[in-house]
């Protein structure tokens, strides 16, 4: 029986601050698969996320920062979009804040606009932009959209993506108080996302929780450097009406999404 896959993003998370302020986060570690990731310097945004969800490497993708010049993404097809090109039954949503991650009008979009699915209601993409309005805003959005589109489509792979914790990293640091409440009202966000995915869940219709982040932070906020704190990545990996992944104990950042379309085959 294929998986469904909710990946969940969450932007510049600490992985040790998470467990002191997240505990649903922190359970699902527990619980789940768990495995250390160590991004690729230089540590931005756009090229650690195009690694994770298109399975590739810097050269690879051409990536090299948040300008997202010189990039070759539309040849290499992000998660959703290789899951749909597998089994072309596959439904996918997108919701993110971050516009380069889905906005066909930004730098990238690393996620593929995919036109046609979209008018067949296969592929749904919903477009914020956290950089404008902020991403307190922009993630409740984020997160109520990710909540129906659970509960009332169930899609086959999704990509929820969080940025408001590194906004908190950078407008202040990653061992304040702002960057722990910023961490908590993502966790909430993330345990109510799982009550959705757990009321459909049955080995009829099993999910596969899948969290993740592009880099971590330096103790005074900031990020892109090749310390040890900035290339601090992570995976966790639950099954809810399956077992929970049998994936390497150790793994390169591109090879998570090769291992989440195996869920699917």
């Amino acid at each position: 029986m294929k998986s469904k896959i909710l990946l969940i993003g969450i932007d510049g998370l600490n992985l040790s601050a998470a467990l002191a302020s997240a505990p649903s986060i922190a359970s699902l570690k527990s619980a789940g698969y768990f495995a250390n990731l160590t991004m690729q310097a230089p540590t931005w945004s756009g090229p650690s996320w195009a690694t994770l969800l298109t399975g590739s490497t810097h050269a690879q993708h051409g990536v090299s920062d948040n300008s997202f010049t010189g990039h070759k993404l539309l040849h290499r097809p992000d998660l959703l979009s290789l899951a749909y090109y597998q089994d072309q039954s596959t439904t996918t949503f997108a919701a993110a804040g971050w516009p380069p991650l889905v906005d066909p009008a930004g730098h990238g979009p690393i996620i593929h606009e995919r036109r046609e699915q979209a008018k067949a209601y296969r592929h749904r993409v919903l477009v914020r932009d956290g950089e404008t309005y902020g991403y307190t805003t922009i993630d409740a959005e984020i997160y109520s959209a990710a909540k129906y589109a659970i509960e009332n489509h169930a899609p086959d792979v999704s990509f929820v993506y969080f940025c408001g914790v590194d906004e908190a990293g950078h407008a202040f640091d990653s061992v304040g108080p702002e960057y722990a409440t910023a961490i908590a009202r993502i966790d909430a966000y993330v345990q109510n996302l799982l009550n959705a995915v757990q009321a459909r869940a049955t080995t009829q219709e099993p999910w596969l929780v899948v969290i993740t982040t592009d880099h971590g932070h330096l103790d005074a906020g900031g990020h892109g450097g090749d310390s040890a704190a900035e290339r601090a990545s992570f995976v966790i990996a639950q099954g809810f009406g399956r077992a929970n992944p049998t994936w390497p104990a150790q793994l390169e950042p591109h090879e998570l999404t090769p291992l989440l379309l195996t869920e699917r085959a």
